[in-house]
């Protein structure tokens, strides 16, 4: 979806229709559970530091930065939760975060960064796979896309290992503001087209800036529906 607001309506920049506006029953669900306590759980840089499966988890992940922990802050309304950085490739490990006791958050490392020493590729890369292919509580990969650069080759290998390892992925597109006027549209039919092309890929894509808070409203939303229940009190 492409709100531009909490409650906002699916419109590009220029006005353009994205995708329909979001769901109001649904979008105050995730402005409930976004606005719940967030920690982190742990950091792994080895399969064996993953911590013990149990809640549903949703990760994000994206080339090197496309804005995966921007975004992880902007949805949870805090400023320092994940670590952000101008430095391609600084995270080098999977980061877990609780969401209200309903919800694990992942920030995957960033892959594609050219400079990183191929030893740390093979590194990140084998740790990103092996997460991904065995983490039955994984409910769903967040593919974040820069809008400005649509579908990379680096993108559609991820798109091809999890389309293998059945992990359903949502294209999430970034940093939109930043798009030049008028484009919104055809960057999201352009890769809508191609998703559908891939077994494991859901069809909706969420437009977003973390910048400017467009389309965050509708993510939360989107998200929320795969949490855990809430407990009763």
């Amino acid at each position: 979806m492409g709100d531009h607001a909490p409650g906002g309506g699916g419109l590009s920049p220029t006005g353009a229709a994205v995708d329909p506006a979001p769901d109001l029953a649904e979008a105050e669900a995730g402005r409930r559970l976004f606005a719940q306590v967030c920690g982190f759980i742990a950091g792994a840089a080895t399969v064996e530091a993953l911590p013990p499966e149990g809640l549903p988890e949703i990760a994000f992940a994206g080339r090197s930065n496309v804005g995966k922990s921007s975004l992880v802050n902007a949805l949870t309304g805090r400023t320092t939760l994940a670590r952000t950085s101008h430095t391609p490739g600084r995270t080098q490990q999977l980061n877990f975060f609780d969401l209200g006791g309903r919800l694990v958050l992942v920030d995957l490392p960033g892959y594609g960064y050219a400079e990183a020493s191929k030893q740390a590729v093979k590194r990140w890369t084998g740790l990103v796979k092996d997460y991904l292919k065995g983490r039955s509580s994984l409910r769903r990969t967040c593919l974040l896309i820069d809008a400005r650069h649509g579908l990379k080759e680096v993108d559609r290998t991820l798109m091809g290992l999890l389309d293998e390892a059945a992990v359903s992925y949502q294209v999430v597109l970034t940093k939109i503001d930043k798009l030049p006027p008028g484009t919104l549209a055809a960057r999201h039919a352009a890769i809508a087209a191609e998703l559908a092309r891939h077994t494991a890929a859901h069809p909706e894509i969420h437009a977003t800036s973390a910048h400017d808070g467009i389309g965050i409203a509708a993510l939360r939303g989107a998200l929320a529906t795969l949490a855990a229940p809430s407990q009763p009190r």
